[in-house]
């Protein structure tokens, strides 16, 4: 049985896939008293219970993939993971791969989706509206003026960008890893043989896909 792994699934789990998330409402589903209290302090709104609601319905499994991906070493023929690492710090990615690299088959290959920073700069020196430009890059920190601030940032965590990547600084990150045939892959295009389930066009108009193999 092929084992295809997605990794920070959101809201867009991939049938055929084991698919996992890091997200507080993972968390809430499988805690009823946990998820009582959020709604009673009002620190989730109403679009955030809507999520947890539909989590219950839905197979997704929690992990945190900088510390453990809840899977055997040596299990996974890939890994795919979008619009996942840009939130993770560079000691996070490193971790991230290192967990990634332990999972993998040898000759198992590792798919990362990311927003492309040449995309976004281009535009803002095309545009050349600043303002737009940092928002959409994502990385404006949480703001924490208050106890409930505090709290929330406590049991929800930092949720904004934290490192951009383009397609090249992506690649050499994968292949000093190492892992081999790194490459930057077309809209469409990718070397894992199972295809199923799998978007290759998810996101595509702001990312940059990059595959490499253990």
């Amino acid at each position: 049985m092929t084992t295809r792994v997605n990794i920070g699934c959101g809201t867009t789990p991939m049938n055929g896939w084991i698919n996992f998330d890091n997200s507080f409402s993972i968390k809430l589903a499988n805690s009823p008293f946990l998820y009582f209290l959020m709604k009673i302090l009002k620190f989730i709104n109403s679009r955030q219970i809507e999520n947890v609601e539909w989590i219950k319905k839905n197979k997704i499994y929690f992990a945190d993939a900088t510390k453990k991906i809840p899977l055997k070493d040596n299990s996974a023929e890939c890994v795919y993971t979008s619009h996942m690492v840009e939130h993770l710090s560079r000691p996070g990615m490193i971790l991230f791969l290192k967990e990634v690299r332990r999972i993998l088959k040898d000759d198992g290959i590792l798919r990362i989706s990311v927003p492309d920073l040449k995309i976004f700069t281009n535009s803002y020196l095309l545009k050349g509206d600043a303002d737009k430009f940092m928002e959409e890059l994502f990385v404006e920190a949480t703001p924490i003026t208050n106890l409930k601030e505090k709290l929330k940032l406590f049991f929800i965590g930092y949720r904004h960008h934290q490192w951009m990547y383009d397609g090249n600084s992506l690649s050499l990150l994968i292949k000093n890893f190492g892992f081999r045939n790194v490459k930057i892959c077309k809209k469409g295009e990718t070397s894992i043989k199972n295809k199923n389930g799998l978007n290759l066009y998810e996101r595509s108009e702001e990312s940059v896909f990059v595959e490499g193999i253990k």
